[in-house]
């Protein structure tokens, strides 16, 4: 764990769609990826972001009023 990149950990494959889609109208970079295996979430998919961006991240989730589980350092 080296701190390089953070995930948007979520309820299910439609709510990580979503949130990559939300992310990516509000010019943040975020991508699909598996759950880390030492993060545990009701979903086997996240979205893997830049941690610089962790509070855009939840200013844009919040305007667009997503719920998530988390968002975690990798």
């Amino acid at each position: 764990m080296n701190g390089s990149w953070a995930v948007v950990l979520v309820y299910s494959t439609s709510y990580a769609i979503r949130i990559e889609r939300i992310l990516k109208a509000a010019g943040i970079p975020g991508r699909l990826v598996p759950v880390p295996r030492h993060l545990s979430s009701d979903c086997g998919v996240c979205v893997r972001i830049d941690p610089a961006q962790k509070e855009a991240v939840r200013e844009a989730l919040t305007a667009a009023q997503v719920e998530y589980v988390g968002i975690e350092d990798v």
